[in-house]
């Protein structure tokens, strides 16, 4: 958590090899400075805050299929595949964009303020959707947001970031 500006995204995109910085990072003990970018980036998913769509149709943006996913973040059927990535709503780029991270099975997930636009009903299943996949693939998960009842909810550990120094609650 911290305010708007302290340096949270920065820290991510750092972790991810997105930004020039001095850190050292490892997962599994293997260190980000022994692979390349994009292989480090299939190990460390990325969930911005806002997400980036490149092809017209939502199917496009998909290896597999990710039906399990699709529907346990609330899309009625497979037909979502075939909807155009202009007609979505930004909830809904949203919520298909973690089923789209999740389905390549990363390592660890950093997910950029993953709830920012949806309602409270979107919001439990995508808790539910990251709670489950942490669980069943054993990986970590560093979460930023601004809503502290949130944090309570999905984190065991609470970190606040001041002055671009990370400060955790007891």
């Amino acid at each position: 958590m911290g305010r708007s500006g302290s340096g949270k995204t920065l820290l991510l995109r750092a972790i991810a090899d997105l930004d020039v910085n001095e850190g050292k990072v490892s997962l599994n003990g293997l260190f980000r400075d022994d692979v390349s970018g994009p292989e480090w980036r299939k190990k460390v998913g990325l969930l911005t805050s806002e997400s980036k769509w490149w092809h017209e149709s939502v199917g496009q943006h998909f290896k597999s299929s990710a039906l399990n996913l699709l529907s346990d973040l609330g899309f009625p059927d497979e037909s979502v595949l075939s909807w155009k990535v202009s007609r979505l709503s930004s909830g809904e780029k949203q919520r298909l964009a973690l089923a789209r991270l999740l389905s390549s099975s990363p390592d660890a997930l950093l997910l950029d303020e993953p709830t920012a636009n949806l309602d409270s009903d979107s919001v439990s299943l995508v808790e539910n959707v990251i709670h489950r996949y942490r669980k069943e693939h054993s990986v970590p998960v560093i979460w930023v947001a601004h809503d502290e009842l949130q944090m309570n909810r999905v984190s065991d550990i609470k970190m606040s970031m001041n002055e671009k120094q990370l400060e955790e609650h007891i």
